[in-house]
């Protein structure tokens, strides 16, 4: 690393002020100079679009411009139509906000800040021209020419002044994510560290997975990011959803062996070797041919006298096996990505499918719940404001549209929002401060940015740092609006107490509002992310669903990074077993079983596909996660007939799945024991 990125890195957040600042009094000041009506929002527009990463920055410009497009239009086609029906018009604005608020959470990507905003502009642009509908167009437009101004300005700075990369930043993240990953493995091989431990870094690397794909989805908006960058990104990314999983799948192969001390020890050194590889970064090529060749000699044939021993010794031979070969393809996608080289030109051991595509969660009730709570603040806020007579009570619902949609994710509202009045208590405070006792002082423009500067820089380098990014933010955006600063100072003191009144009705009124429809927490939304694991289960096993092993593993790991958020509230058990994946291990086991089963005999087909049916009965009917014994004795069953089929791949390729699917699910059943056939039964 040079001198400069260096020093960049290190004051990140004061560079990231000071830039901010600067683009926030230019876009300010050309509004003044082009004589836009309302300036502030081309100030306040630059702390909503700025990021410290530049392509975030342009992105989240491009998604604000489509966003506030969206949303001017929407309220030409409201506000003309509906001004004369009140009651009409608010509830045509509430469910506006509320049916974009639920598509952008059900987005969840970067992107979905276009219905947010979309949702949110219509309140900003219609409540506060309603006393003057007749001016709804030109307002509109000058509005929009505000925010296009400060989206350019915070753009254009961000990629001249000390830029920061989002490439360098996404390197950066994958690569403490894969030495995460080598430790993890390295603790599974040689069991060193709790279970609880190991739970843990799991689920740390699942959160820190979902946030390397979500800062990738910047790179487009980076004129330096190339495409092969982007291309290794993708091609590592998914090389990373597959080995949390495998590492799973080794441990409890390693728990299998442990009753049988001789089977243990003829894999525990060769484990260690591996460890020690990955330890040493596992770039030694030589060693890992050795480490390949150990493997093939340690792994028995299962011929027709093989026993369980036999089968679990050769599962986990080729699960180390294929740790070796990620471990080594993203060795080589992190060096592709750093020289700028063509990642399709790279010798990996799996290559991509091109048909491959990432699946994310999607909680639909929970999205419903909290777009509606917001939908109906709006509306209360609305009803409160007609039913007072009180005119500058029309901008409540505007605070109710606008805080409510940023903090509609957070899991319990009411805590959330209570914590934020003191904050909008603060902005209210300095608010007065800026309007009574230091804007009736500035005469030029020049001192207007000199006092200014300390309070802004201050909010600045908060929204920078992630302990106080979003308490920065709101600080810097709200104050900006609430200062409505133009060419002339005017300000009376019940104006002030009016808007200040107003702010305080909006969000806390959103905030009981959100509190009431939405009693529910973070314990509900995590037992609704664990019970869906076991029906995505439950639809592969029961032939109701057609994804692909990759779109499964992109969806459970991203469950998983969303119950990392929500750790705290899962009980032990539940928390192993989503940490471990077992699951998704699971599924993709049935996936590999069912496909390698073709080539089996019609009765091991059926008694195979008699077992999926019934794993995916007990799933769907009871997703609490405890399994009845009978079912381990069926899956034991299972693999006894396979054993007795003519050894082959196919025949290999089903035990390996059967018994994959024996540990995901049963991870401490007893051995597997061999037992007789009863040929006069016939599978269903």
């Amino acid at each position: 690393m040079n001198h400069t990125s260096s020093f960049r890195e290190r004051h990140a957040a004061i560079i990231f002020a000071f830039r901010t600042y600067a683009a926030a009094m230019l876009a300010f000041s050309i509004a003044l100079l082009l004589d836009m009506p309302r300036p502030y929002w081309a100030m306040a527009s630059v702390y909503i679009t700025s990021n410290l990463l530049t392509g975030a920055t342009t992105s989240k410009a491009v998604y604000r411009i489509l966003g506030t497009l969206i949303g001017a239009a929407a309220t030409l086609a409201l506000v003309p139509n509906l001004i004369n029906a009140p009651e009409l018009f608010s509830l045509a604005v509430a469910l506006w906000i509320g049916i974009c608020l639920y598509l952008s959470l059900l987005d969840g990507t970067p992107r979905s800040y276009i219905f947010m905003l979309a949702g949110y502009t219509v309140a900003l642009l219609g409540f506060p021209i309603v006393t003057a509908p007749q001016a709804t167009f030109d307002i509109v437009v000058s509005r929009v020419q505000e925010i296009t101004l400060g989206i350019l300005c915070a753009s254009v700075v961000a990629m001249l002044v000390l830029p920061r990369s989002v490439t360098s930043a996404v390197i950066a993240q994958a690569d403490a994510w894969l030495i995460g990953a080598r430790r993890l493995a390295v603790g599974v091989l040689t069991g060193r560290g709790s279970d609880k431990e190991r739970d843990t870094e799991r689920l740390r690397l699942a959160a820190a997975a979902s946030e390397i794909d979500q800062l990738g989805r910047h790179l487009a908006y980076e004129k330096d990011a190339s495409a092969n960058v982007s291309r290794g990104l993708q091609r590592l990314r998914r090389h990373m959803l597959s080995l949390l999983p495998l590492l799973g799948s080794i441990e409890d192969r390693q728990l299998a062996l442990t009753s049988h001390q001789q089977a243990s020890a003829r894999v525990a050194a060769i484990s260690a070797r591996i460890a020690e590889w990955l330890a040493g970064g596992g770039s030694d090529e030589r060693q890992a041919d050795a480490l390949r060749a150990a493997l093939d000699e340690v792994r028995p044939a299962l011929n027709v006298d093989a026993n369980w021993t036999d089968i679990a010794i050769n599962g986990l031979a080729i699960r180390l096996r294929n740790l070796i070969d990620v471990a080594r393809d993203c060795r080589l996608l992190r060096e592709a990505i750093v020289d700028d080289r063509d990642p399709d030109s790279l010798p990996l051991a799996f290559p991509p499918s091109p048909l491959a595509i990432a699946v994310p969660h999607r909680d639909y009730w929970s999205a419903l719940l909290s777009a509606g709570a917001v939908a109906l603040a709006v509306l209360g806020c609305c009803c409160f404001a007609i039913a007072t007579g009180w005119t500058d009570g029309i901008v409540a619902p505007l605070f109710a549209a606008v805080v409510g949609s940023l903090l509609a994710g957070v899991d319990d509202p009411l805590p959330t929002f209570r914590n934020f009045y003191g904050l909008f208590l603060v902005v209210i405070a300095i608010h007065g401060i800026y309007l009574f006792g230091v804007l009736p002082r500035i005469t030029t423009l020049e001192m207007l940015i000199v006092a200014l500067m300390p309070t802004f820089l201050l909010f600045g380098w908060m929204a920078a740092r992630p302990a106080t990014a979003r308490v920065g933010s709101i600080l810097a955006i709200y104050i900006s609006v609430q200062l409505a600063l133009t060419d002339t100072y005017s300000a009376d003191f019940l104006s002030y107490a009016n808007s200040s009144v107003a702010l305080m009705v909006g969000v806390s009124l959103t905030g009981v509002i959100s509190g009431i429809v939405r009693l529910v927490g973070a314990d509900w939304i995590a037992g609704r992310l664990l019970r869906s694991n076991w029906r995505t289960l439950a639809a592969v096993a029961g032939r109701e669903s057609n994804q692909s092993p990759f779109a499964l593993a992109s969806l459970m790991q991203h469950r998983l990074a969303l119950l990392a958020a929500r750790v705290a509230v899962v009980p032990a058990d539940a928390r192993s077993d989503a940490a471990n994946l077992r699951q998704l291990r699971t599924a993709l086991n049935v996936l590999d079983v069912r496909r390698a089963s073709l080539g089996l005999s019609r009765r091991s087909r059926a008694t195979i596909e008699a077992f999926f049916a019934r794993i995916a009965s007990i799933c769907r009917s009871s997703t609490a996660g405890s399994l009845p014994n009978g079912l381990v004795e069926q899956l034991d069953s299972a693999i006894a007939i396979t054993l007795r089929e003519q050894p082959g791949e196919a025949r290999d390729e089903v035990l390996l799945g059967l018994t994959g699917v024996r540990s995901g699910l049963f991870p401490r059943s007893p051995a597997y024991q061999s037992h007789d056939i009863d040929h006069r039964t016939v599978a269903a």
